[in-house]
């Protein structure tokens, strides 16, 4: 189908004006075109043709009607509008006319106003006159009212009085606040000067208030309505503070009173000032431990008091009880704080950790029945804090340490001063000697240690600590106590008379403190010795060891000097006189406990080994002839072998004697063939290397072989 020359002409400024309607045609003839193309793809489908014009034509007139209609609609509805603005705009000119014409009168009518200003001036006068006229009466009897209210207050008509006050500070509050208003504030100045009673009055209820509340505590066991009306009144004051507060418009002078934290203020300092602010208190321990017993009671009562009286005297939200317990706490602990800056002895500052770390919290106190559930300080915090309670127990060790060296010096003198007695020391049961010393000594460690874990676990541990720290240093001041004591005794030995067996007790002591050193600590799991401690008894026990063997020595020199020596060779009752001295200081030795007995006995046989090895070493003899050597041998033979039988005898047994030493020298005397003499040596230094030539000591020093065996070749004992 083509478009004639006449339709694109028409159809062109159509498309130029409304490009999007010819867009929208073209679409349509597109799809028309689309769809007939797929309807009448066959021959056959054309004979309904005729239908499907018909159809389309009867759509398309019920589509331009409703068009038809819906524009026609529209149109009804735009002529309709117009008209209503027509109305409209002809109604506005009307109201216009009318304003115009309002105004007109206004202005005309302007001059009669100002009549009416006045008029409103004088009813404003009025108005305040006839106010002013209502409180004359109340006004002209202020100051009545004043000796009224003053003469009640001094009766204690208390309820009364703060009504006729109340009802003054109104009057006067209504004045203030018409004045301020107005914007009249210099006269303000005249109202305030005309009511100053009511400042005296303030004050003077306000006194007698705070003296009821001072007297709460006894008030109300003994006569609550006083205490209920102080109470009362405070509430009055602060329902008016309350009340003036949410206005926010004016504020009358001495607003807000604040009577309520007045009233908390008051009583905290009663509480403060009647048990914590004491003058002169003893802090000595007998008169700490009254102060503090005194404490305890009287809290535990005023907390009663609170509890089971004041309660039901105030209102549920004053929390009375929980504001006492906080207060009496924090007292406490100010009060604490202020004893600790004093100089206390130990008594006093341990009287202070019991008290604050178990009486405090126990039944007796905050944790009574009576005060039970509803006292609870648990959310107070500690009296004393942590460093605090810790910076006290170190002064308490302090403390302590003092007493324990006192009291260990004092016990380290009694001890020697018993040493010069004319008796020997004490004997336990089984005949060993012994002093109080180490019974005194670790029941005093010891009975400060369980008095300490009376507090805590830490102070127990402290004081443990400087127990072992204590008794070290005690040992070492044992210890140079009986260096000096060796020293006088070499100077005149029949003084102490009984210096051996007093050294025999010393020994027992020493062994009856380390055993009963590990029972002080507070864990039963740990009973380890600690190994400075360890020592320290070890050097204690080594130098009265010493000092008995310098006895023993001193007794057995001048026998010891005879060897060798002809007069020795000649016969045995040197070796007799040396077994005679030995046993008898085994003797002595018996009565001290087994370790330091085999000990002694095995230091004393090594003694006298080391004597007869030094002597025959010292070259103080020649053998003239091997016969006088077969002699020296045989009596080198006889003694070591008295003296071993006799060591035997107390106990030592033959492997743990170094006579045997002796035995090996002899064979080297008596060796016939000098060309063996160096292998001998070598056998000797190599089974006794602590023996040297120059003399005999524990240290293994020496020459080499071959001068040890020239220097035996050489030695005048010695002859081949």
């Amino acid at each position: 189908m083509g478009m004639s020359a006449e339709d694109k002409h028409a159809a062109s400024p159509r498309g130029e004006e409304w490009p999007e309607a010819e867009k929208a045609e073209k679409l349509a003839r597109g799809a028309a075109l689309k769809w007939a193309s797929g309807v009448f793809y066959r021959p056959e489908k054309l004979e309904g043709l005729g239908q499907y014009r018909n159809r389309e034509t009867q759509r398309n007139r019920s589509i331009q009607s409703r068009l038809k209609s819906t524009v026609q609609s529209y149109l009804e509805g735009v002529n309709a509008g117009l008209e209503q603005l027509r109305l409209a705009a002809q109604e506005v000119q009307s109201v216009c006319q009318d304003l115009g014409a309002a105004r007109w009168a206004l202005l005309d009518s302007a001059d009669r106003f100002q009549g009416l200003q006045q008029m409103r001036a004088l009813m404003a006068e009025h108005v305040q006159l006839a106010s002013v006229v209502q409180v004359l009466p109340q006004l002209f009897s202020v100051h009545e009212v004043f000796s009224h209210t003053l003469q009640l207050l001094r009766e204690q008509h208390l309820l009364e009085a703060h009504a006729e006050l109340m009802m003054m500070e109104h009057l006067r509050d209504d004045i203030l606040s018409q004045l301020h208003l107005r914007g009249l504030s210099s006269a303000q100045a005249t109202v305030l000067s005309y009511f100053g009673g009511l400042q005296e009055l303030n004050e003077s209820l306000a006194k007698q208030l705070w003296d009821i509340v001072g007297s709460s505590l006894r008030l109300v066991r003994e006569d609550p309505v006083l205490f209920v009306t102080a109470v009362r009144i405070i509430e009055r004051e602060e329902k008016i503070d309350n009340t003036l507060l949410l206005e926010a418009t004016f504020l009358p002078p001495g607003r807000p009173k604040g009577w309520r934290q007045k009233f908390y203020h008051v009583l905290q300092d009663t509480i403060t000032g009647a048990h914590f602010h004491a003058a002169c208190m003893d802090a000595e321990g007998p008169g700490l431990a009254r102060h503090l017993a005194a404490l305890q009671k009287d809290i535990v009562s005023e907390l009663r008091v609170v509890k089971d009286l004041m309660v039901q005297c105030v209102p549920a939200h004053y929390n009375i009880l929980s504001i006492c317990t906080a207060t009496y706490h924090q007292a406490l602990t100010s009060h604490l704080q202020d004893i600790l800056r004093e100089d206390l002895d130990k008594q006093a500052l341990f009287l202070l950790l019991e008290w604050t770390l178990r009486v405090y919290h126990s039944s007796e106190m905050m944790g009574h029945p009576d005060l039970h559930p509803e006292v609870d300080v648990s959310a107070l915090g500690p009296l004393m804090s942590p460093e605090l309670v810790d910076q006290t127990e170190r002064k308490y060790v302090v403390k302590v340490k003092a007493s324990v060296l006192e009291w260990m010096q004092r016990t380290l003198e009694v001890e020697f001063k018993e040493w010069f007695r004319e008796e020997e020391p004490e004997t336990d049961h089984q005949g060993f000697f012994q002093s109080a010393l180490p019974v005194i000594v670790m029941q005093m460690l010891n009975e400060n240690i369980q008095v300490a874990s009376l507090i805590t676990d830490s102070l127990q541990q402290k004081i443990y600590n400087m127990a072992l720290e204590e008794l070290e240093a005690f040992l070492g001041r044992l210890r140079e106590a009986l260096m000096r004591c060796g020293k006088e005794h070499q100077k005149d030995r029949t003084i102490p008379k009984y210096y051996i067996s007093y050294l025999l007790a010393m020994l027992n002591n020493n062994l009856a403190l380390s055993s009963s050193i590990s029972s002080l600590h507070p864990n039963m799991a740990h009973r380890e010795v600690p190994a400075s401690l360890q020592t320290a008894l070890d050097r204690t026990q080594k130098k009265a060891c010493q000092l008995l063997l310098e006895e023993l020595l001193l007794d057995l020199q001048p026998l010891c000097l005879q060897l060798p020596s002809r007069k020795w060779l000649s016969g045995s009752q040197l070796v007799s006189s040396m077994c005679e001295v030995i046993d008898k200081y085994a003797k002595d030795f018996s009565r001290v406990r087994k370790p330091v007995f085999t000990l002694l006995l095995t230091e004393s046989e090594f003694l006298v080994a080391s004597q007869y090895l030094r002597a025959l070493m010292q070259k103080k003899m020649v053998c003239k002839s091997k016969e006088e050597r077969g002699q020296l041998c045989d009596r080198l033979l006889q003694d070591a072998t008295q003296l071993r039988e006799l060591f035997c005898g107390l106990g030592l047994d033959q492997s743990q004697q170094s006579l045997e030493a002796v035995f090996a020298l002899r064979e080297l005397i008596c060796l016939k063939d000098p060309t063996l003499l160096s292998l001998e040596v070598l056998g000797f230094v190599t089974k006794y290397p602590d023996v040297r030539f120059e003399g005999f000591s524990r240290s293994p020093k020496g020459k080499d072989v071959k001068e040890k065996a020239v220097l035996l070749w050489h030695s005048p004992i010695c002859v081949w």
